[in-house]
């Protein structure tokens, strides 16, 4: 079976694993992905991830972060741009997720990118995702 939205797959498989309570989740891997992953380890979502070398594809590990009581760092992902109906930002209209608690992430002409970043740098893109 093929997957036709490997972004909304990969943060089903994150949504998943939390809801399991795993330590970590395995994830096939692309450039975007490891984007994204980049992006949540720096904004402190994840502990690290790892891109494992197998036979057939390469996978990324993504190792969960969870608070001292048990509770999950990540408490919602939402995928806004999908193949079907795709969702572009300007500068202007990138907006905050949970008043600041949360992270918008952007695919710009610079790279992938935070909300903040991008809106620093004054340049807009294709809304991913959004994680809080």
């Amino acid at each position: 079976m093929t997957v036709t939205d490997p972004i909304a797959d990969m943060l089903t498989r994150i949504r998943n694993a939390i809801m399991a309570r795993h330590d970590f989740v395995l994830v096939p891997s692309s450039r975007i992905k490891l984007s994204i992953a980049r992006i949540l380890k720096e904004e402190s979502f994840i502990k690290d991830y790892e891109v494992l070398r197998g036979k057939p594809h390469r996978e990324i590990k993504i190792h969960l972060k969870y608070a001292d009581d048990n509770r999950p760092i990540i408490s919602g992902m939402e995928r806004v741009s999908k193949p079907g109906l795709r969702v572009y930002v300007q500068q202007k209209e990138i907006a905050r997720v949970y008043g600041g608690l949360g992270v918008a992430i952007v695919s710009t002409s610079k790279g992938v990118k935070t909300g903040q970043q991008a809106w620093r740098l004054g340049i807009g893109g294709e809304l991913l995702c959004n994680v809080w």
